[in-house]
């Protein structure tokens, strides 16, 4: 029996994608697992992006609601804004009403990994605050907990991510790119919510 996990991610400069695909490789780590990235589509005109010195965007498919229907159990990733998640991801789980209404969502887990420019920028309030749509379509929140071990006492060195999900730092500029430790927690994290998703669907 294979497992479908989702990655859905939302990335404007790139930082919350290379959390993504560090996640992936950690969740195809396990056995029986089959693992698909996905990205939300993009509100903003191209014009005010190209304001915003904002990169092209990765080369995941764009989801939409139905799809999100068809997995077993997702990892949801978006930067913070203002504490939250951005627009562009809030945009794509307000057009889940059908799914909420089907229950299709109800018992599936999934875990929230996230980026902020500073380290007062809010990663704990976003997963706070995105912890309110799993709920509303009766999904299970998987953190992470304690269980990437040492990693997760280091104070010699800046890191984001915290028990809510791994995380980056991308600098008030955003020129900071995740370090070698913030990819091995996101690694951990694709690996170790992965094998709950499979636990549960078995």
């Amino acid at each position: 029996m294979v497992v479908k996990v989702y990655i859905v991610y939302y990335s404007m400069y790139g930082h919350v994608l290379k959390l993504a695909e560090e996640i992936k490789k950690g969740a195809e780590t396990v056995e029986g697992v089959e693992v698909k990235l996905w990205q939300v589509a993009e509100t903003l005109p191209e014009e005010v992006l190209g304001k915003m010195y904002a990169p092209p965007k990765g080369d995941a498919s764009i989801i939409t609601p139905n799809e999100l229907g068809e997995a077993d159990g997702f990892l949801f990733g978006f930067p913070t804004r203002f504490g939250m998640m951005p627009a562009q991801f809030k945009a794509f789980l307000d057009s889940t009403g059908g799914l909420w209404q089907s229950g299709a969502l109800v018992g599936k887990p999934a875990g929230l990994f996230f980026s902020t420019g500073t380290q007062g920028g809010g990663q704990e309030t976003t997963a706070l605050t995105a912890v309110t749509q799993l709920v509303h379509h009766g999904m299970i929140y998987v953190p992470i907990g304690y269980t990437f071990g040492a990693g997760m006492f280091d104070m010699e060195n800046v890191k984001g991510g915290s028990p809510y999900g791994a995380g980056t730092f991308a600098g008030a500029d955003g020129s900071r790119q995740p370090s070698e430790a913030e990819l091995k927690q996101a690694f951990h994290q694709g690996k170790y919510i992965a094998g709950i998703i499979k636990k549960l669907k078995n």
